[in-house]
């Protein structure tokens, strides 16, 4: 792996920003995928902080969308997954599949 490896969060947001595209990636957008895929409480200050971090590592990128009526004519921030985003999804994928392999079977572990 030539880069650093996503944290835990940083792996789950950008996996759910993935899920969502585009048109609907955006920070409440993002904690809902979150919570409703794993059960867990998940603040939107700390996927904004998330996303600040892997937009400063060039995994993201983000837009102001249009204003919307339903805000208060505010704008949602949209995320955009890089190519490189996507290749550190994969790599943290390639690397919790090397480190599992095996372990299904080791003493312990069997259920």
């Amino acid at each position: 792996m030539g880069r650093d490896v996503l944290g835990e969060f940083e792996l789950m947001v950008l996996l759910a920003a993935m899920r969502l595209g585009e048109d609907d990636a955006y920070a409440l957008g993002i904690v809902d995928v979150i919570r409703d895929r794993t059960g867990r409480r998940v603040r939107r200050s700390a996927v904004y902080t998330t996303l600040k971090r892997l937009e400063q590592k060039g995994l993201v990128s983000s837009y102001l969308g249009e204003a919307r009526a339903e805000r208060g004519g505010k704008a949602r921030r949209h995320i955009v997954v890089l190519p490189e985003g996507r290749e550190a999804v994969h790599e943290s994928r390639q690397a919790f599949e090397e480190m599992w392999g095996g372990l299904d079977t080791a003493p312990g572990l069997s259920s």
